[in-house]
């Protein structure tokens, strides 16, 4: 059962929205958040990244920053670039990108959950980073960005959110990258039928967000209050969501050349064939070495293993090929190896591995299936499994915790 409930959000005003909702901060370097933010003060990232404002090089973990950000948000209340709603109530948030659509509801969610496991992780979370969310959190008094929840489709809500769709948006927004974004506001007469619909949802999963939750946990733990218990989520039903794979780029060959490479691949009992950028499926990796595009396949008992984790294609490219050929030990702390996310064309995928003498690794997308089996097993995925696409924006909704939700 999922104890999923109505808050009373801080939102964009609709005449505003196009300029306040923002990408997410961790997707952005600093260029690119200070290019997007401009000179606008309207832009989300002045709460997110708000170093943004601040003369360059400021390092983005400093309390100057967080407190810039707070700031900020408290600076686009008073302008009038946000409201607060007057009642709690639950939202729906729908995008488009490229054909696919996903829609989802916005609620909040509760903290006892995902430390008692009924909210499901998959991950492992750097310490540096919970600590960077959770000093964030607790400076804006606010949460600011949405932990992207998943949940195995349900038709009574997939329902609600039909009737809900069907009604005029709050604001209905199309981004630079080509995302239509729209937010309604579910009705009164809805409240009741979405929270019962979610206590018969067994088990929700972090999709993205887990330090985001990490640190929530950490400020209710450390404040014991009732509005620090919950925090703000999308949730999303598995058959609405867009998985694309994530890439790796080695810088280098571990003292191989190219052909000596190649050699040492199959002699680990990989089939290697001359091939696409895309691999066909599950249990295949496409890999760009040297200007040429190879299809790897591993042998057969890698591919049947009993443990969830170890048939993910992640996980027995890093096992049985990235640890014991290019000496790449714990990925969360390479230097050598770059993570790409599966909007990132091939072409960028081989330049990066041609311009460093290293190689290019494509995988196909992680299912869903095999997320919630991992998460169903209490076992983590290797980092950076995932890419989910398109983006919750940010600055959508945010949850101020001066109050509780009445």
């Amino acid at each position: 059962m999922a104890d999923v409930r109505p808050f009373r959000a801080l939102r964009p005003v609709p005449e505003h929205a196009a300029a306040v909702i923002a990408p997410p901060y961790d997707v952005l370097d600093d260029a690119e958040a200070r290019a997007i933010a401009g000179g606008d003060p309207r832009s989300f990232l002045h709460v997110t990244r708000p170093e943004v404002g601040l003369p360059l090089g400021t390092l983005p973990a400093q309390r100057v920053v967080w407190e810039k950000g707070r700031d900020n948000l408290r600076r686009m209340a008073a302008e009038g670039l946000l409201q607060r709603e007057d009642q709690p109530a639950y939202y729906v948030y729908g995008q488009v990108a490229d054909g696919h659509r996903q829609t989802g509801f916005l609620a909040a969610c509760q903290v006892a959950e995902y430390d008692g496991g009924t909210i499901k992780r998959h991950e492992h979370t750097l310490p540096e980073k919970e600590d960077d969310r959770t000093r964030h959190l607790e400076t804006l008094d606010a949460q600011v960005g949405l932990v992207f929840l998943a949940y195995r489709a349900h038709e009574g809500l997939a329902a609600l959110a039909r009737r809900i769709t069907a009604r005029d948006p709050l604001w209905r927004v199309t981004t630079d990258d080509g995302v239509l974004h729209t937010l309604w506001v579910a009705p009164p007469q809805y409240t009741e039928a979405i929270r019962q619909g979610f206590r018969e949802v067994p088990a929700l999963y972090v999709a993205d967000g887990h330090h985001r939750t990490a640190a929530a946990s950490r400020i209710h733990a450390a404040r014991g209050d009732g509005p620090s218990a919950s925090f703000v989520a999308g949730l999303f039903p598995d058959d609405a969501l867009h998985v694309l794979g994530y890439h790796r780029v080695v810088r280098d060959l571990a003292g191989h050349t190219p052909a000596s490479f190649l050699d040492a691949v199959r002699e680990a009992g990989f089939e290697v064939v001359t091939g696409t950028p895309t691999p066909p499926d599950r249990g295949h990796v496409a890999m760009g070495l040297d200007g040429t595009w190879y299809v790897l396949t591993p042998p057969a008992h890698v591919l049947t293993a009993d443990d969830p984790v170890d048939r993910l294609d992640t996980a027995w490219l890093q096992k049985h090929l990235l640890a014991p050929l290019l000496d790449i030990g714990d990925p969360r702390h390479e230097p050598r190896l770059s993570f790409l996310g599966g909007h990132k064309p091939p072409e960028a995928l081989m330049d990066a591995a041609v311009r460093h003498g290293g190689v290019a690794f494509r995988l196909h997308p992680t299912g869903m299936d095999q997320l919630f089996d991992v998460a169903d097993a209490g076992e983590v995925m290797p980092p950076k499994s995932t890419w989910f696409e398109p983006k919750l924006r940010e600055g959508v909704v945010v949850r101020m915790l001066d109050e509780a939700d009445v």
